[in-house]
């Protein structure tokens, strides 16, 4: 089984929006001087130009920033009448196994994907989704990651093509752009 990493990478990028901004420190190796008093080691079990380790933190992360997974929680409390799993709760097995991209490059900027895009790309392909399967649906959009036009512009998922995948027994799907829908900002203007 080939293993494809899709995940998008922890950076700052200038362009992201204050809420998909990350924050990386960089602490230098003289400061970990520290550790080495702490652990009680003489200085003299290291080289002789050894000033301690580096390390780094991520002092702030939005959640759109990087490669994420929504748990069923993040949309409502309840799922088929019981607690809705939190992100702690998603088996492991669900983010693991046979998968399927779906290439809906075609589709213009705020154009939905639908039942139907989907079901004509599969039959094309010839491809048979089957339930615990993972879809992943490529737009293409995944090259404006750290521009300013990341969560603005794009194509997404429509309900109906959600509620159909979900009945395909499909419980993992990804997207290559900001969200799984279409962008934010454009279904608060239609909303308005």
């Amino acid at each position: 089984m080939k293993i494809i990493d899709i995940s998008k990478t922890i950076q700052y990028n200038a362009n992201d929006p204050f809420f998909m901004k990350v924050k990386i420190k960089h602490k230098p190796h003289k400061k970990a001087k520290w550790l080495i008093r702490f652990l009680g080691l003489p200085f003299k079990l290291f080289p002789k130009n050894f000033v301690g380790w580096a390390d780094d933190s991520i002092e702030k992360m939005g959640v759109h920033a990087t490669t994420h997974i929504d748990a069923p929680w993040h949309y409502s409390p309840t799922c088929k009448g019981k607690p809705a799993k939190t992100i702690d709760e998603i088996p492991l097995e669900w983010c693991f196994g046979q998968g399927v991209v779906i290439d809906m490059k075609h589709k213009k900027d705020f154009d939905p994907i639908t039942v139907n895009d989907i079901k004509t790309f599969l039959e094309k392909e010839k491809i048979s989704l089957f339930p615990s399967m993972i879809v992943l649906i490529k737009t293409g959009r995944d090259k404006y990651m750290g521009t300013k036009d990341f969560p603005y512009k794009g194509t997404g998922m429509s309900a109906a093509a959600t509620k159909w995948l979900i009945e395909q027994g499909i419980k993992v799907m990804g997207i290559d752009a900001w969200g799984w829908d279409l962008p934010l900002p454009y279904l608060i203007e239609q909303a308005k």
